[in-house]
């Protein structure tokens, strides 16, 4: 059954206590995104630093999770250490559907643990264990100790940290159900600040589906959709590492640090290439019939006379260029042993695998040590950044716990300011020109999938600077719709206007069907306003040089398009964040 309002469970990990509370607003944010931002102003503290105990971890979900695939993501908004700014990162994995069977809209976590703890909690459950002896372990070895402590396989989402979390890193990331995550912008620092080394998420009710004929008859025509037609082939088949050999060849993906856009030899990370040599199997986000999540495998010897261990990682495109051509890592078995790593330690890859490409330049420019970086960071040495990427997570030395705040934090004490590819954090891998730069730099989630900046350049030779930064601000409103669903954004080509609004209708939200345009300003303009804050001026953010020296198939970026593009967007990012009339 439908409900017009939200249900809140509160956690306070310092007095070890739950509310459940009830919030209106449904008809004006929706949920995901519009819920957290709204739960970030009643709960949060604009004026406090991120890792100040009350500031809240806050997990949303939409109206229509549960009720049609794809609605398979959940919203984690925080006050980020990489820029002590209100942010968001979404996951998907089983956490939407376990907190739909939990009974909550949304999860508020405020307060610190006395020590290190995991937070069970559900409709009908609610602890919270001391865990301190797990202080320091692995993600991996975290996960099998968590499953024994908290029983329940099918409908547990497990939310936990590594050692990146627990220091508080910038950019550590909160692994969910193995392979996904809350990557981007530090989420795993919030929770090591709280002493809180996982979540497991219930789903012990159940809840019921709409009684009416359109309902069904909807939810199988969308079902045959994503899985008898070719719409969703891509996502299935190559996954979204089939992007690795056409952006080399449209000189947009970024190699060594940013210093080259193509590479005549790609080695074994393209998409073909990684399904021939290294793809086990699919595997899906709990309500999703697409199984866009390509698993390939590594292996160890651990034991004289050929005896191995085997293990399944994750991959995708934003991995294979994070930790592949970044790095100028092209062996596949090397780029999926550096993934390995990286998730071990509880870090976003995106991130680890940025920052590390500007040590390794910072390196060879003589502005870093190599007693500094304890190894001898060079490009293509995998053996080299395994080892690299563990002294990360670990914040091995100054140098490391340094980076671990963010490469621009690093290049700003030590120098080498100009090749940090930094775009409001360690950029996405997309080398395709202005519009993308400006709109990663000034972005709200600083997310290569807050707009389509990257599918714009591609399709546009012309510098139409009005043009280009009207699409971003109408294209960043209809996202901040559906991501208030919430819906994953691979299904964007499915979930139209038209189709959103008889979802919406079949199941009982008719206000938000008739509404989606003034719902998703009212999402993307409180979202803004939020961000402003606590803190933002996307006037003071600096594209840094290396992105004027990129070469694509259109040619040397203009810099002076870049500047308009940058000074127009910010201009309409201000109207959107100014603050609300009263």
């Amino acid at each position: 059954m439908i409900r017009d309002f939200f249900r809140v469970h509160v956690v306070d990990l310092a007095s070890g206590k739950m509310n459940v509370t009830v919030h209106e607003g449904r008809d004006q944010y929706s949920g995901g995104g519009g819920l957290a931002a709204m739960l970030y102003r009643e709960y949060g503290h604009p004026d406090r630093p991120w890792d100040d105990p009350d500031q809240p971890l806050i997990f949303a979900i939409g109206p229509l999770t549960g009720y049609f695939p794809l609605m398979s993501k959940t919203v984690c908004a925080f006050k980020s250490p990489y820029h002590d700014q209100y942010t968001e990162s979404h996951a998907g994995g089983r956490s939407a559907l376990s907190m739909r069977f939990g009974d909550m809209d949304a999860l508020v976590v405020k307060g610190r643990a006395r020590r290190l703890s995991a937070l069970g909690v559900g409709a009908r459950h609610f602890e919270i264990r001391d865990v301190e002896f797990m202080r320091g372990r692995d993600t991996l070895s975290s996960g099998k100790i968590l499953r024994s402590m908290f029983p329940g396989s099918g409908r547990r989402s497990m939310l936990r940290i590594g050692p990146a979390g627990e220091n508080g890193c910038a950019y550590a990331c909160i692994n969910v159900d193995t392979f996904r995550h809350f990557g981007r912008m530090g989420a795993g620092g919030v929770m090591g600040s709280k002493n809180l080394k996982s979540i497991v998420i219930l789903g012990d009710r159940g809840f019921e589906l709409p009684d009416n004929k359109e309902y069904p008859k909807l939810f199988q025509k969308l079902y045959e959709q994503l899985t008898a037609t070719e719409i969703m082939n891509k996502y299935h088949g190559l996954g979204t590492a089939v992007n690795v050999a056409p952006l080399n060849e449209l000189k947009s993906l970024p190699w060594r640090n940013l210093q080259a856009t193509h590479d005549p030899d790609t080695g074994g990370i393209t998409g073909e290439r990684m399904a021939e040599e290294r793809l086990l199997r699919n595997a899906a986000c709990a309500g999703c019939p697409v199984g866009c999540i390509h698993i390939g495998y590594i292996r160890e010897q651990f034991k004289k006379n050929y005896q191995y261990r085997y293990r399944q990682v994750g991959y995708d495109y934003e991995l294979l260029f994070a930790v592949g051509s970044m790095l100028g890592v092209k062996d596949s078995f090397h780029a999926l042993q550096l993934m390995d790593t990286v998730e071990l330690m509880g870090l976003d890859v995106m991130s680890a695998g940025v920052a590390l490409a500007w040590a390794t330049e910072a390196l060879e420019k003589d502005i870093v040590t190599r007693e500094q970086t304890i190894v001898p960071l060079s490009f293509g040495d995998a053996a080299g950044y395994e080892k690299a990427i563990k002294y990360l997570g670990r914040a091995e030395n100054d140098f490391y716990a340094l980076l671990a705040k963010g490469t621009l934090k690093a290049a700003s004490v030590l120098g080498g300011m100009d090749f940090a590819c930094v775009l409001g954090q360690e950029m996405a891998g997309y080398a395709t020109g202005e519009v993308f730069f400006v709109a990663e730099a000034l972005g709200f989630r600083h997310a290569h999938l807050d707009t389509g900046g990257y599918s714009y350049d591609q399709k546009h030779e012309d510098q139409d600077v009005q043009q280009a930064v009207d699409f971003l601000v109408e294209d960043e409103k209809k996202r901040c719709f559906l991501t208030s669903m919430v819906s994953c954004l691979f299904a964007r080509g499915v979930y139209g206007d038209e189709m959103l609004a008889r979802a919406l209708e079949s199941v009982g939200y008719s206000s938000l069907a008739q509404t989606q345009d003034q719902v998703g300003e009212n999402i993307q303009r409180l979202r803004w306003r939020t961000r402003f804050e606590t803190g933002y001026d996307p006037d003071s953010v600096e594209i840094p040089k290396r992105y004027r020296e990129v070469t694509t198939w259109k040619g040397k970026v203009d810099p002076d398009y870049m500047t308009a593009l940058k000074t127009e967007y910010a201009k309409r990012i201000k109207e959107l964040g100014k603050p609300e009339e009263v």
